[in-house]
């Protein structure tokens, strides 16, 4: 697995629900930000990707743990980090820390996304030099 890459996420009252606690979809939201960041963080723009290449990137499996609520104002460290990959897909790990990571989990999961053709929506190779990326 690559070293997780962490952001940071603030939570807001339009986050919560009734009960003051995060809507449980939010987290998800969470999770996609941190990965689209990591990708910038390498250099990668998926729009970039899909004019250029052809190529996006769709969820197709998701899985998590919810441990503990996050509420309002609290400042939260989104990890993510590849734990394998295949021709086709790429699986990340993915946790929701309070505070800083390795303090408090909140949510630990697992992503799966494929890569699709942008024309056909049809699996298609991840491109050689974009699984470099990925993994340096």
């Amino acid at each position: 697995m690559t070293a997780p890459f962490a952001w940071p996420a603030r939570i807001y009252w339009e986050d919560t629900d009734a009960g003051g606690v995060v809507y449980y979809a939010n987290y998800l939201k969470f999770m996609e930000r941190a990965r689209t960041e990591w990708l910038r963080s390498i250099g990668i723009e998926q729009a970039e990707l899909a004019t250029t290449q052809g190529l996006l990137f769709a969820v197709v499996h998701v899985e998590a743990t919810y441990r503990r609520p996050a509420r309002y104002d609290d400042l939260l460290q989104v990890t993510c980090g590849i734990s394998e990959h295949t021709r086709t897909s790429v699986t990340f790990v993915q946790s929701i820390f309070r505070g800083t990571v390795g303090a408090e989990l909140l949510l630990s999961g697992t992503i799966r996304l494929a890569c699709l053709d942008v024309a056909s929506f049809r699996p298609r190779p991840i491109p050689d030099f974009l699984l470099k990326e990925m993994q340096s």
